[in-house]
């Protein structure tokens, strides 16, 4: 296997074209490829609430035989995020990527995977890995179970009159892990949070308590992606109840796979996400990179 064998462009639909049916193949592990790519035909590469790009996303794909073994996407000015590689694979894409002049923040992928590529981009470049504390547990949901017993309330899927409230949790769910990202009016529609789904679980006088949020289907792949309680309403079960709903909406509209992630520090959602029938795929990990000044030069 050699470096060249990692095909680069910069034309995602060309990307797609080539790497599509591979992605498809197994939607859960290659959950982050295929939602970025799909943020990307939808909204173009400041999809990801970035500001707009000084350069041009980069996707590569490993081919051997003609068959599409494993790719990576590369946001502007973002780091790296890849499908599962094997070590000899990471060394191959970070030769690639170092005499391509790359010069990467951070690389974001199973934990194997972003192992593997930290280590063969400190050998190709000096750089020096630092694996981020924050870690995440990415599950599939197997067989729904609803918990019991089930807080007094109902779903129900939130509209354009709802839009204040919506900003306000999203708000409030992304100070709670430390996104920076300006939610409002003007900003929404170019902000990550615009292209879900929500719903909110209500008490029985129609007070909104919890909210889940899902993305769209992709290759027959929900992701449940914001749920968040405000703080002094935790511990009710509306979490888990807001998630078995939006859950259980995505499984009726089609969805043949349900995926999240969830922050691997916090023994109560993980517990209550696997109470719901969740299954631990794999952990996630983040490395990021520093620079001597010789190599920043």
């Amino acid at each position: 296997m050699r470096p060249d064998d990692w095909q680069l462009t910069e034309d995602v639909d060309e990307f797609l074209a080539r790497a599509g049916e591979f992605l498809r193949s197994r939607a859960v592990p290659h959950i982050m490829l295929l939602t970025v790519t799909a943020r990307l035909r939808a909204h173009g590469s400041a999809a990801d609430g970035a500001q707009a790009p000084v350069s041009a996303p980069v996707f590569g794909r490993l081919e051997r035989a003609g068959e599409v073994r494993a790719s990576f996407y590369r946001l502007p000015a973002r780091g790296l995020g890849a499908t599962p590689l094997t070590p000899e694979q990471a060394d191959t894409l970070a030769a690639r990527l170092a005499a391509l002049g790359h010069s990467l923040p951070y690389v974001s992928a199973d934990e194997g995977t972003a192992t593997a590529f930290a280590e063969a981009w400190q050998r190709h470049t000096g750089a020096t890995p630092k694996i981020r504390d924050t870690r995440l547990h990415l599950y599939r949901l197997g067989t729904l179970t609803p918990p019991q017993p089930s807080p007094e309330g109902r779903g129900r899927v939130v509209g354009e009159r709802d839009r204040e409230q919506l900003m306000d949790w999203c708000r409030e769910f992304a100070a709670d892990v430390g996104e920076d990202v300006s939610i409002d009016a003007d900003s929404w529609a170019g902000t990550r949070f615009a292209d879900k789904r929500y719903t909110f679980w209500e008490t029985p006088d129609g007070t909104p308590v919890s909210m889940a949020g899902v993305n769209p289907t992709i290759a027959g792949l929900a992701q449940v992606d914001i749920v968040y309680t405000p703080a002094h309403l935790r511990g009710r079960g509306y979490a888990a109840a807001a998630s078995a709903e939006v859950s259980r909406a995505a499984l009726a509209a089609g969805a043949t796979e349900v995926a999240l992630f969830a922050d691997a520090s916090n023994p109560t959602s993980n517990a209550l996400y696997q109470r719901l029938g969740y299954d631990l795929v794999t952990d996630w990990a983040v490395y990021d990179f520093s620079y001597d000044a010789a190599e920043a030069g």
